[in-house]
């Protein structure tokens, strides 16, 4: 051997006894010492010194993390051939690392880092975009140069990459191709593969490329264990494997798995039932990222049960299910801004939501947005787009956007009013929907759109009246009271204001103290006629708060109360109700009313304490 070569060999022989003694420092938590050592070596060129450095900085061990110096590092090793540096670094630019500030998503940098670089695979990560023109570089040399990782690498990149990139069939050979090398990240690349096409008889093959990548603690080929376990593909159906398969990932901090797990244990599948676990399980996925497992949590809060509920608590985890693009959250966001659960009341944040959702295809949302519309709650925008929903379902047969959509019609929401368009539309829902019914017959009434055909509009009330509608029942009655559009049934109009009364409608009440009030086809009872005026006029209803004011001052139910009388009748009057002025100027004077009431006081007292 010539002096030349002994002398390379004996630097070779040194820098490798140095980069050895290097790792057993940094073995032994001497880490500084341990990176100082091969700082001199890498920078004389040594590639396996260089992709340690690289390491350091990646770790942040003996070093500050920074992952732009460990790319830059990885580069100057990969650079010279060295295959575990082209991987990693393939690995790295996947991960979309290079540029991250110091120590940031330091735990992420470390899954690149480890023995295999692979590692990182079918993980997500939100630090920074990923690169993969320079991944595929990398990780092809690497595969070439016949490094399992890189094969499995690039058959990720084949597989999740842009669409220039993609090559499924290569991406399943170099999966299979790393799996035969025993690569953890393969099994499961070509486990994903197989189950990708679909094939009943593959999917055995799949799982048992599934159970070796398990069994070697990666918790994505867990969680997709625990899937076919629970579907039954390629293995016996068995729920409470699947739910052990789930736990296992979730344990490791995998997203996806933490949320099935904590559905599990919600509902006890394939484990004891545990709200409080479960919760905790969701709530950790929730601030993963996982929309699902934040609109759940937020269920949890709202509507209570074994949980106690906690409104403001649900409004949080709504608002992040629904940021993230979960439409059921963010109508449920919605309702609570509208309802003022947990949030202050806010019809315009209301809206916001409603629209988010709506958009994202949450019909119901859309209803709700219209409401907000015809309250003038909506912004002119909202008016339109809530008419174009509408205007496209309608034309599509959608029975209640056609009723809605004649609202708006008939409204001028979102479009310029247009009474014939309106009538049209709501023939045609009135069909299949109640609301149409009535508001169908009424235009007939009315003769609005439409020619007036009272016989015909009261047939229309009447068909949405028997269907429980409360203000077609007040209608048809009315038309009863009147004989309008056919026969007068005041017996018949009773009944209809007796079942709207009791749901509330304070109308019927009013409608009903003036039936029994007298001048009706029906017995006068003026002590009912009085107890249904008292009823609607508790509720606010003016001509009702009269009513009462004047029996109670005439006595009329055989009860006479000037002094209530007169609470009512300036109520009545408070609400520009001008005729109870005449009722209040009948009544005598508040002295007059105490003076007599002394002696009622008076004589009260006495036989008092005679008893």
């Amino acid at each position: 051997m010539s002096g030349s070569l002994r002398r390379l060999a004996g630097l070779v022989s040194s820098a490798s006894s140095k980069i050895q003694r290097a790792k057993a420092l940094m073995e032994k938590g001497r880490r500084a010492e341990g990176f100082r050592m091969l700082t001199p070596l890498a920078q004389a060129g040594n590639a396996e010194a260089e992709f340690l450095v690289a390491r350091c900085y990646l770790e942040g061990s003996g070093v500050p993390p920074s992952g732009a110096e460990g790319a830059r590092w990885l580069e100057r090793a990969a650079g010279q051939g060295y295959l575990e540096a082209q991987s990693m670094l393939a690995a790295l630019y996947l991960r979309g690392i290079p540029g991250m500030e110091a120590g940031a998503a330091q735990g992420e940098v470390g899954a690149l880092t480890g023995d295999r670089p692979a590692a990182a695979l079918f993980a997500a990560s939100d630090a920074a975009q990923p690169d993969f023109e320079r991944a595929h570089a990398w990780a092809s040399r690497a595969a070439e140069a016949g490094s399992a990782d890189g094969q499995a690498l690039l058959g990720f990149i084949l597989t999740n990459g842009p669409e220039g990139l993609r090559d499924l069939p290569r991406a399943e050979e170099l999966y299979r191709r790393a799996a035969d090398a025993d690569c953890p990240q393969g099994r499961l690349g070509y486990a994903l593969a197989l189950l990708r096409r679909g094939d009943r008889e593959l999917a055995a093959t799949a799982a048992t490329y599934l159970r070796g990548a398990a069994e070697a603690g990666l918790a994505t080929a867990q969680y997709m264990l625990g899937v076919i376990t629970e579907d039954g593909q390629g293995v016996p159906a068995d729920r409470d494997a699947a739910t052990e398969f789930y736990r296992q990932a979730a344990a490791k901090g995998l997203r996806s798995a933490q949320a099935r797990y904590g559905f599990a244990l919600m509902h006890g599948l394939g484990t004891k039932r545990n709200l409080q676990d479960g919760e905790s399980w969701l709530r950790r996925a929730a601030l993963q990222g996982d929309p699902d497992s934040a609109a759940l949590v937020g269920d949890l809060y709202s509507r209570g049960g074994e949980l106690p509920p906690n409104h403001a608590e649900a409004a949080m985890w709504y608002r992040r299910a629904a940021e993230a693009g979960h439409k059921a959250a963010a109508r449920a966001l919605g309702l609570m801004h509208l309802t003022g659960a947990g949030v202050p009341a806010d019809p315009r944040e209301a809206a916001v939501w409603f629209r988010r959702a709506a958009e994202a295809g949450e019909v119901n949302a859309r209803y709700d947005l219209a409401s907000l519309v015809m309250k003038g709650e909506a912004t002119a925008e909202d008016s339109v787009r809530t008419r174009e929903w509408f205007q496209q379902a309608a034309a599509a047969g959608d029975l209640v956007a056609a009723y809605n959509y004649g609202i708006c019609l008939a409204e001028g929401v979102g479009v310029e009013r247009d009474d014939e368009q309106a009538a049209q539309w709501l023939r045609r829902a009135a069909e299949g929907v109640v609301n149409a019914q009535y508001w169908y017959g009424r235009m007939l009434i009315q003769g609005r759109g439409v020619a007036a055909n009272l016989e015909e509009g009261r047939r229309w009330l009447a068909r949405a009246a028997e269907a429980g509608m409360v203000d077609a029942q007040v209608a048809l009655a009315e038309m009863f009271v009147s004989g309008r559009g056919g026969a007068r049934d005041h017996r018949e109009a009773e009944t209809l204001f007796r079942r709207a009364a009791s749901h509330g409608h304070v109308g019927a009440m009013f409608a009903l103290g003036a039936l029994f009030g007298g001048g009706h086809d029906i017995p006068w009872d003026r002590p009912q006629a009085q107890q249904w005026f008292r009823a609607a006029a508790e509720r606010g209803h003016a001509h009702a708060q009269m009513m009462l004011g004047r029996y109670l001052a005439r006595g009329l139910a055989g009860q006479q109360d000037a002094a209530e009388a007169r609470v009512w009748l300036e109520k009545a009057l408070a609400q520009g109700l001008s005729d109870a002025q005449v009722d209040l100027g009948a009544l005598p004077s508040a002295e007059t009313e105490a003076g007599d009431a002394a002696p009622a006081r008076a004589a009260q007292a006495v036989r008092g304490g005679a008893a």
